[in-house]
């Protein structure tokens, strides 16, 4: 490129301007002048030398002059400069320029900033090899007085620390590193007990970060003083950034510290509980709540000792009068629920001022005593369906409009507890009914109205501002998917053994005056559930929420969920069509393909994808996909359920399989019936001499229409051994009991003597296997006896000695007078009747 003169004089000025800025600072505003310097006049001297001369300082010293500026003028923007360079580019950054930074940083304490300070010292260390390796000598040389100007900065600083002494690039020797790792952990833990609670968080999160990387070697310097410290943080007073720490801090101590955690952790919920001060209970409700996910087994034998429910009725009854000490009992009584004695406990005991809460509570507190009391009145002791609306106080009915108030009045605080109450409320028949027939609620559910959940999750992930809109999180998410799963599950199909020994379990255990079954969860009321959900837009919600979760690798057992919904969903034909247009089948996919051990994940998505196969146009899956589609549905085949049980094997997902593969091999051009033919012929020809008629049925209509394409015929008709077996089978099939079985026989016999001499050779050859053809001409069944009169005229107008052996056979079976009455009696259907006169005119 040749520049002119006044391109060379612009370029000039710019390159001047560009000096002058990044002299001052402005790296980005400079870049941004020279690039447009170099593209007027690329060959110009002063242009190229004031490319060198910047490309020289952005790659050297370019991060210590932002931080120059920012500690010396207090200039917040070149540290926020400073900031995105050493995030972007920290490791790239020569260590010698890192360290000169990292000094100037903590030498200067009087910067205005105090943030931008810290996040530009955690940065460091966190990104830059020798601002770690600077750290790690110093600490060698005074542990205590270098973590305490390091801690002192900030949050980020303190981060840096334990990303240091987690390093072992930085330290000459593992020993060393060692030891400044638990000299670390301990000053950690001594400024948490320095600060009581620790309200900025700051030792909390150094001591989940040491302490979740090496368990092994740490957890023995926390004694019982350092274990309360650590539980006292999770008061829910707090900051959830603060809890989480503790924590994830408290889950590793107890896995490693097994019976002597679980004692500490014991000892310190009895003795503030005993204490009776308000402080002393929200913080032994809130690490009761805390740990019941993490130890549910040990925290349920606390709640569960002799007299602790009792007794914390009683308390909670009398001294009522803190909101924080109800929000906290709330929290503790809430986790206790994921265990069922815990349950039944509370049930028993609790139920009066869990309802006094409800009516007369406020916000979040209300809300929640619904959602305890929705799982409290929804599973008994066992687990299984409540039975207990024989009085006010057990009927959960008076819970439910609240939970829906809170669902449709909005706010996440309400969303998120209404939807954990109706998870558990829609385990009950007439509430999946009043939540289905609501289609406000349903709406609300999956979010129809508004931001998609996809993009509200992905900004809240982010950390971006959110709408008023309510943000959906995984675990409303997952309730949401719950309650779905609810309303659309059918009841087991039972075989009539199985029923009978239900209802004798169900008599046995039974209350007096108990329903042993709800009529509303027959298959008619759910099947028009399911049709409700669906005209809810529920897939398109699953849609955004299946690539979320796949996105950020999260939730195996939603995807279950999601392919149990899809399976109840696609057993209404009528269904079907709806649920390819709002994505389905691409759901399905996804669903199959997603990585996980878990086998009825799959086996769920491949059966519910066959049975919207079995009723569609098979266009409609395109010819792009259908390899992948054929492969999932002949998992049901290849893969049936190896059930060790002593109940019989569900066979539907096979003759489901069957049925969709039979509708997909009817169109030739999707290439779907060479597929099948390739890998799964040999299971299906053992299929055609199943037990089990319905199966033997669907597999027969398969091979029927497997004769569209070359692969299918040469199984039957390439001369082999083999052939002459399957073509045998074929033979006796078209004369089975079952009318269907004998029409698909007769249909896949009708092509094959089209086309094939060795065909006819061979039905000659076998013994009543032109009678059986001549039998199928004077079926009941109008549509064996059209392809039984089109095998007959196939096999008689064969060329040659094999149509005259043809002819001749049938005429000896009386076969011409066959071929007349079936021309008498379907006179007035022309495919029969044409068939027969081209037969009779080659026998007469």
């Amino acid at each position: 490129m040749t520049s002119s003169p006044g391109n060379n004089d612009r370029a000039a000025w710019l390159t001047e301007q560009a000096v002058n800025l990044v002299d001052a600072g402005n790296l980005e505003e400079g870049a941004r002048k020279l690039r447009e310097a170099v593209s007027l006049a690329p060959d110009d001297q002063q242009v190229k030398a004031a490319f060198v001369k910047i490309q020289a300082e952005n790659t050297v010293d370019v991060v210590l002059k932002l931080c120059e500026r920012f500690t010396e003028k207090n200039d917040s923007k070149a540290g926020n400069e400073a900031v995105s360079y050493i995030t972007a580019r920290g490791s790239q950054i020569p260590n010698s320029i890192a360290v000169q930074c990292l000094q100037l940083l903590i030498k200067r304490r009087d910067v205005q900033d105090e943030g931008v300070r810290d996040s530009l010292i955690g940065g460091l260390l966190l990104y830059n090899s020798g601002a770690r390796e600077y750290l790690a000598k110093q600490l060698q040389g005074s542990v205590t007085s270098s973590f305490d100007e390091f801690y002192e900065v900030g949050d980020g600083s303190a981060i840096g620390l334990a990303a240091v002494v987690l390093d072992s690039t930085g330290w000459p020797l593992e020993s060393l590193r060692d030891v400044a790792e638990q000299d670390v952990f301990r000053l950690f833990i001594a400024k948490l007990l320095e600060s009581g609670n620790d309200n900025n968080g700051r030792a909390m999160k150094g001591i989940a970060r040491l302490l979740t990387v090496d368990t092994e070697k740490l957890y023995a310097i926390i004694d019982e003083d350092s274990f309360n410290a650590m539980l006292a943080s999770l008061d829910n007073r707090l900051s959830s950034d603060i809890r989480s720490q503790a924590t994830v801090a408290t889950a590793k101590y107890l896995e490693a510290s097994r019976e002597i955690g679980q004692e500490q952790l014991s000892v310190f919920i009895t003795t503030r509980i005993g204490k009776h001060t308000s402080d002393d209970l929200i913080v032994a409700f809130s690490a009761a709540a805390a740990v019941f996910p993490l130890v549910p087994a040990m925290a349920s034998s606390l709640f569960l000792s002799e007299g602790f429910v009792p007794s914390l009725a009683a308390l909670l009854e009398k001294e009522t009068k803190s909101q924080m000490v109800e929000q906290a009992a709330l929290d503790m009584l809430n986790a206790a629920c994921i265990d069922g004695g815990c349950r039944e406990a509370i049930r028993k005991y609790c139920l009066k001022w869990l309802h006094l809460v409800m009516r007369t509570g406020q916000n979040q507190r209300q809300g929640q005593a619904a959602v305890v009391l929705a799982k409290v009145k929804s599973s008994d002791v066992s687990g299984k369906a409540s039975q207990l609306g024989r009085d006010s106080e057990n009927d959960i009915a008076d819970v439910v409009p609240m939970l829906q108030a809170m669902l449709l009045d909005g706010g996440e605080t309400n969303r998120k507890n209404s939807i954990e109450g109706l998870a558990y409320a829609s385990m009950q028949a007439k509430v999946k009914e009043e939540i289905a027939m609501n289609r406000g609620l349903l709406a609300k559910l999956t979010d129809r109205q508004g931001v998609s959940p996809l993009a509200k999750s992905l900004s809240s992930q982010m950390g971006e501002s959110q709408s008023d809109q309510d943000p959906m999180t995984i675990s409303t998410a997952f309730g949401t998917l719950t309650i779905l799963d609810n309303l659309t599950r059918y009841l087991p199909r039972l075989s009539e053994e199985q029923k009978r020994m239900s209802q004798l379990k169900a008599y046995a255990n039974a209350a007096p005056g108990t329903k042993l079954s709800d009529p509303l969860d027959d298959d008619h009321h759910v099947s028009d559930r399911c049709k409700l959900v669906l005209e809810a837009d529920v897939v398109p919600y699953m849609v955004n929420l299946e690539k979320f979760l796949k996105q950020k690798g999260l939730s195996p057992s939603s995807l279950t969920i999601m392919a149990k919904i899809l399976s109840s969903l696609s057993r209404t034909p009528q269904s079907r069509g709806q649920l390819v247009q709002q994505g389905a089948v691409t759901l399905l996919r996804s669903i199959y393909d997603t990585k996980s051990p878990e086998r009825q994940r799959r086996r769920l998505a491949a059966h519910a994808l066959a049975r919207i196969l079995i009723s569609i146009n098979p266009q409609l899956v395109g010819s792009n996909r259908i390899s992948s589609i054929v492969e999932m549905v002949l998992s049901l085949l290849r893969d049936p359920e190896a059930d060790s049980s002593e109940a019989p094997r569900d066979l539907l997902p096979e003759f489901d399989g069957l049925l969709a593969l039979t509708n997909l091999a009817s169109d030739p051009s999707l290439g779907a019936g060479t597929q099948i033919v390739k890998d799964a012929f040999d299971k299906i020809e053992e299929l055609l001499l199943s037990s089990t008629s319905p199966l033997q049925r669907a597999a027969t209509e398969l091979i029927c229409n497997l004769m569209t394409c070359p692969a299918g015929l040469e199984k039957f008709a390439d001369g082999s051994k083999a052939a002459s077996r399957r073509l045998h089978i074929v033979l006796a099939l078209a004369d089975a009991e079952d009318a269907a079985t004998r029409q698909a026989a007769a249909g896949a016999l009708a092509m094959l003597t089209e086309w094939f001499e060795v065909v006819v050779k061979a039905i000659l050859e076998r013994e009543r296997g032109l009678k059986i053809l001549l039998t199928l001409c004077e079926d009941d069944n109008k549509g064996c006896v059209h392809r039984g009169v089109v095998c007959i005229e196939n096999m008689v107008t064969t060329e040659g000695d094999v149509g005259k052996r043809a002819c001749e056979a049938v005429r000896a079976l009386d076969g011409v007078s066959i071929m007349r009455r079936a021309l008498s009696t379907y006179k007035s259907d022309q495919a029969i009747a044409s068939s027969s006169m081209k037969a009779l005119k080659a026998l007469i």
